[in-house]
């Protein structure tokens, strides 16, 4: 059967583009960079910025449109072959490989131009200083998988770098909360996206890729996951019993949240994953937002 023609129209194409990368799932990382943000302008002269908050957003979407549209291009061939992945954009036919590699490169073209808005405006000269380097990390995931079952993990520090940079452009130094928060977020991220990959388990086994539960199984992967959110919840518990900041609020989500890890886990056996999806973005999402807005709320009003 022949792939559909590829959209005609650019509004076609860019609304393909973002049904297939997922922008939704920036609700993943931008309540903790938003976080990070407001937590880091608290404690510097001037309090935050409204130029800084939006610059911190559009380099987060920027940043996530880079390695979202890398992961497609680099794995469009694998994609094809998966009946989970084969409708997704490329492979299905209603995106080129062109007009995506046109979008990753405007988007860290903007990326980019965002992080020297740091250094021009705000005299901050580390966000543009990283930007590139922070690219090539983001982008690299697809290839983990290659070679290396700590590729969830790796997906965990991409992220994670979000509240970390997020930091760095506001403060220009890097302290104790933004490092409990990258632990965390990798933690957190790496144990949603082992619970995830058990739904290519022999899709992975038959194609040599690596992940967690191609390598020992999805029973003893689902125990990964739980042990890797358990260190999660230690972070997020260090991150609050440090952070003067953070105080009721935060701990009433901290306690939640760990309720909601307990659920997602629950969700999920090595005999049903049909509630992945559950698992893995609606409860993950309640997490960030709850997480996120709770500690704002608390910073600002300290």
């Amino acid at each position: 059967m022949n792939a559909p023609p590829y959209p005609a129209t650019l509004s076609t194409k860019f609304s393909a583009l973002a049904s297939d990368i997922k922008l939704h799932h920036s609700v993943f990382a931008l309540p903790w960079a938003i976080l990070a943000t407001v937590l880091a302008a608290s404690r510097t002269h001037g309090g935050l910025k409204l130029g800084q908050l939006g610059l911190i957003v559009i380099c987060m979407v920027a940043a996530r449109t880079v390695a979202m549209t890398a992961n497609r291009l680099l794995d469009a061939d694998i994609d094809a072959k998966n009946p989970r992945t084969a409708r997704r954009a490329i492979p299905g036919g209603q995106l080129s490989k062109v007009f995506v590699a046109a979008c990753l490169a405007a988007s860290a073209a903007i990326f980019i131009a965002a992080s020297g808005g740091f250094w021009f405006v705000y005299h901050n000269p580390w966000p543009v200083a990283l930007s590139i380097p922070v690219l090539l990390f983001v982008t690299a995931y697809p290839l983990l998988k290659h070679f290396t079952r700590l590729c969830h993990y790796y997906l965990g520090a991409a992220l994670a770098l979000a509240p970390l940079c997020a930091w760095i452009a506001i403060k220009g130094t890097v302290d104790a909360p933004p490092l409990y928060m990258f632990a965390a977020v990798l933690l957190w991220t790496a144990g949603f996206d082992i619970i995830y990959a058990c739904q290519d388990y022999e899709f992975d086994v038959q194609n040599g890729l690596f992940s967690v539960p191609a390598k020992i199984g999805i029973g003893p992967a689902l125990w990964t996951a739980r042990i890797t959110h358990a260190l999660c919840l230690t972070f997020i518990i260090l991150l609050a019993a440090t952070t003067p900041e953070l105080g009721g609020l935060f701990w009433i989500g901290v306690a939640i949240a760990g309720l909601l890890l307990v659920i997602e886990h629950a969700l999920v056996t090595p005999t049903d994953l049909s509630k992945v999806s559950v698992a893995f973005f609606t409860v993950n999402s309640v997490i960030s937002l709850l997480l996120g807005s709770l500690g704002v709320v608390n910073v600002l009003m300290k």
